[in-house]
């Protein structure tokens, strides 16, 4: 292989991984500033925006402009619903036939009876690898890696407003699914109370479904008497 030809793939390789970093980290934190994302990444503003405007070219991201104080507008960047296909769909034309057929064949009530039996099983695979975590931290945590794994871009973060834990789920790979059967979304918050335990508190405050850029529960856990929370570390 030639020298240069070498060279070239290697740039292009180098650029694309570059891209692909860059778009992973709008899916997770939009909408969001190149600076911030310059510092994430530890490169220049610069160079985040060329590839910005690149993925704009592509349809994969998109901005708007928010003024903050005196100067010029803001651009806040965020991944579009295109960009969906860049990350793990989990089969999704597959998933979608098979609901539909399922309806036919079964109808509602019985498509809500498999949906519970599927939640029985993942509670089952779930829990044989949170029950050991010692803190709701720690189990969040371990269910967060359950759910990366499966496709779901998961991350623990703290909210600063309350002080509670938010459980975020930056992709979903069952979205197409999904939209055709809103039960999957319903049995995805009951598997979370029933794996994180009775005495949590689990709150929807986004969804994919509705608009939003990712899935967010608050998580938390009962008050003790004189207002006190238990520790959630």
């Amino acid at each position: 292989m030639p020298l240069n030809f070498a060279s070239h793939a290697f740039r292009n390789f180098v650029m694309e991984s570059a891209r692909a970093r860059l778009l992973d980290l709008v899916k997770r934190q939009g909408p969001v500033t190149a600076d911030t994302l310059a510092a994430k990444l530890g490169v220049t503003a610069m160079a985040v925006r060329q590839h910005l405007y690149g993925l704009t070219e592509d349809g994969l991201v998109m901005h708007e402009e928010q003024t903050r104080g005196v100067g010029r507008p803001v651009k806040l960047w965020r991944a579009t619903a295109a960009a969906n296909a860049q990350f793990a769909d989990s089969h999704a034309a597959l998933a979608v036939d098979l609901l539909t057929q399922m309806k036919k064949t079964f109808g509602e009530e019985g498509v809500d009876r498999l949906l519970k039996l599927r939640t029985a099983e993942q509670e089952k695979t779930y829990r044989a690898k949170t029950d050991n975590a010692r803190t709701l931290k720690a189990k969040l945590d371990a269910l967060a890696k359950i759910r990366s794994a499966e496709g779901y871009m998961a991350e623990v973060r703290k909210d600063a407003g309350t002080g509670h834990w938010l459980f975020v789920e930056n992709h979903c790979p069952i979205c197409a699914a999904a939209r055709l059967c809103q039960g999957l979304c319903r049995e995805e918050l009951a598997l979370f109370h029933r794996v994180l335990g009775k005495t949590v508190k689990v709150e929807r405050l986004s969804h994919i479904l509705a608009g939003a850029g990712r899935c967010a529960y608050r998580v938390s856990l009962p008050s003790l008497k004189g207002g006190v929370e238990c520790d959630q570390s």
